[in-house]
Formats: C-alpha cells, structure tokens, sequence
C-alpha cells in the first residue's frame, strides 16, 4: 500500500563538500532548509527530482524528503533524519555547526 504524496522538499549532497543541499526557488541549491522549495504536487517534485538526478556535476544522491511549512511557510523537516542533515553533522562541530 502505497501512502500518498506529502509536501516534499528536493534535498541531496554537495560533490565536493558532502554538505546536505536543497533545491531552491530559484533552481539553485542551498544549504538552508528553509530556503528550501517546498513542493506541493507530485508531478512537479517528480520532475524536479528527474532533473537533479542528471545534474551528477554538482550533486550527489538527490531523493525527496517529506518536509512541511513552518509559521511563516518556509520548510521544515517533518522527520528527524531529515533534521539532522539540515542541522550539519553530529560528529562534532564543521559544517554548518562550526558557526554555532
């Protein structure tokens, strides 16, 4: 039983830097979630994710992950593997942690 299509946001990692990236607005990658394209129909995400699949000169293993809007509609994880990637590694602090 398949469970239906949720807001999603397109997420993969950096070729170079390993760095968890979304999908922008804009078709640019970023590594904020919340700067994040929130994708809200399937055939889109479905599209979007075609596209980055062929983009293997900048990004690396691209798949959607279920995400949903926040109080001012930016993305947000809506699971918890999907929050630590957005939060940068859990090793130690590099990455995006290094600045906090």
């Amino acid at each position: 039983m398949t469970r239906g299509f949720r807001p999603c946001v397109l997420t993969a990692n950096d070729l170079l830097d390993g760095d968890a990236v979304y999908l922008d607005p804009d078709g640019a990658w970023t590594r904020e979630l919340a700067a994040a394209r929130l994708l809200e129909d399937e055939v889109e995400a479905e599209r979007c994710l075609a596209v980055a699949e062929a983009r293997g000169d900048k990004i690396v293993g691209p798949y959607l992950a279920d995400a949903a809007p926040d109080g001012q509609g930016a993305p947000r994880a809506a699971h918890y593997r999907e929050a630590i990637r957005a939060s940068g590694p859990s090793n130690y602090r590099h990455g995006k942690q290094a600045g906090s």
